[in-house]
């Protein structure tokens, strides 16, 4: 039979052997230049990144719910986009943290790969500020789901917002997404900003010797009969003008919709045109007075 100190010694030399085995098995990997600024890429590196990639989701998903745990649903999901961008920026930095901490030199990834940075830099620095811009959307509220904002000549009802684009609906019906720069770098009409109510006006001519109180009694009696017009504030009637060929007047009004701004302006002018019809009030096209002079040619 072995004594203790017999089996204790065999022990001892199977730790080892084991041991020993897992270094190997650790350190199993290839190597990258020479000296100081060799690059040992091993098992037992990839093994540490992803023990820390792990763990920082884990503390990340924790502090993402510790922070939205009290917001409503539509600031928790901008948050969420936000913490999006944020994460990938912890990842970058957590993996070049355990790799300098593993000893390998990070200056020397980030020397090599600085012109690789920069030319990324150049071919992404639109999406850059596209990301930029998202972040700054959904911080400040600037813009909001449900806004109406004029882009290009183009009026659309903001249904979506994300970190690099924001989707609206066009009057007709189709998608226009926008790059979140142009909302810091354009000028943009946001039609709610303030407030839901807008002032919209309806411009008409009419000919020269009309009633322009009657004008003004049936253009107010057109806009109280349409249905979507706001009756505080009230509508009012504007003389605009004395133009060439017409008398220029516009009758404002406010809605609370402006996104079906172009239907009510359309049943406005229907109004307008039959009132005016109903009542004998012209509505003139341009007119030019032509002078002919005939130059008479005197015979000698």
């Amino acid at each position: 039979m072995m004594t203790q100190e017999q089996e204790n010694g065999i022990k001892e030399i199977i730790e080892k052997d084991i041991w020993g085995s897992v270094q190997q098995f650790l350190n199993w990997g290839f190597h990258y230049g020479e000296g100081a600024n060799s690059i040992h890429v091993t098992v037992g590196l990839l093994l540490l990144l992803s023990v820390a990639l792990i763990m920082t989701s884990f503390v990340l998903k924790w502090l993402r719910r510790f922070f939205t745990r009290k917001m409503e649903n539509d600031d928790k999901l901008k948050f969420i986009s936000i913490f999006k961008f944020i994460k990938y920026v912890v990842y970058v930095v957590v993996i070049l943290l355990t790799m300098s901490a593993a000893g390998i030199n990070v200056t020397v990834i980030l020397t090599a790969s600085a012109a690789l940075f920069v030319g990324l830099g150049l071919a992404l620095q639109e999406l850059f500020q596209d990301i930029i811009g998202g972040v700054f959307i959904i911080v400040d509220k600037s813009l909001r789901v449900g806004d109406i904002v004029e882009v290009n000549g183009k009026v659309g009802k903001v249904f979506e917002i994300k970190l690099r684009t924001t989707r609206a609906l066009t009057r007709d019906d189709k998608v226009i997404i926008i790059p979140n720069h142009k909302f810091i770098s354009d000028i943009i009409y946001n039609y709610t900003q303030n407030h839901k109510t807008t002032r919209e006006k309806v411009n008409i001519g009419v000919a020269y010797g009309s009633d322009v109180d009657l004008v003004t009694r049936l253009l107010e009696e057109v806009v109280n009969e349409q249905k979507g017009i706001l009756k505080n504030p009230k509508p009012f009637v504007l003389f605009e003008d004395f133009a060439d060929s017409a008398l220029l007047f516009s009758i404002n009004f406010y809605i609370s919709d402006s996104f079906s701004d172009p239907k009510i302006k359309s049943n406005i002018r229907y109004g307008i045109n039959t009132k005016f019809k109903a009542n004998n009030v012209t509505i003139p096209f341009p007119q030019r007075d032509v002078h002919i002079f005939q130059e008479q040619v005197k015979d000698n």
